[in-house]
């Protein structure tokens, strides 16, 4: 038992935007699904691509390259979408996020990770939970809670409610 090493390990869903490593945490993500058919919606949030029915719920669409300020991608056999478990204000909520491609699941100890710099970064460092140093490469880990404010996740949540019942009146 002695020889025994338990090692703190984390897993990540790595995917790539803009072509750049990024990655959600596992237990935040719900599935990957391949692209499909995404419904536009008029929004005063360019970054808000549109919905999706998935299964029978609407799951609003965030366009990740135009949330970041990344010139936006076209569209390819690998373009995904990833469905991410959201807590907001003790409720759930399911969004999108439209990447590139999905590398697949990373695993990552401690001494792989590195805190975020405060400085220099593309993207705002809050939603930046560690930097992976992995396989000679920096995979930015964002943090999935961080990624929305609290006033876009209620503009988001409303409008899929309110796609979700004109579905329901066929209107």
């Amino acid at each position: 038992m002695d020889d025994l090493q338990i090692s703190e390990q984390s897993q990540y869903l790595r995917f790539h935007l803009a072509g750049k490593s990024y990655a959600f945490d596992v237990l935040k993500v719900r599935e990957v699904l391949s692209l499909v058919k995404i419904t536009p919606l008029p929004s005063a949030m360019d970054f808000l691509s549109g919905v999706i029915n998935l299964r029978g719920s609407v799951i609003p669409v965030v366009d990740l390259h135009r949330k970041f300020g990344m010139p936006p991608a076209d569209e390819t056999v690998d373009t995904s979408i990833i469905i991410v478990d959201l807590l907001h204000e003790g409720e759930a909520t399911l969004i999108g996020a439209l990447v590139d491609a999905v590398k697949g699941v990373m695993r990552c100890e401690k001494k792989d990770l590195e805190p975020a710099p405060r400085f220099g970064m593309q993207l705002n460092a809050n939603v930046v939970s560690a930097i992976a140093k992995k396989d000679g490469d920096f995979v930015v880990i964002l943090d999935t809670e961080k990624i929305f404010s609290d006033k876009e996740l209620w503009l988001i949540r409303d409008q899929a409610e309110e796609e979700a019942k004109k579905d329901e009146t066929g209107s």
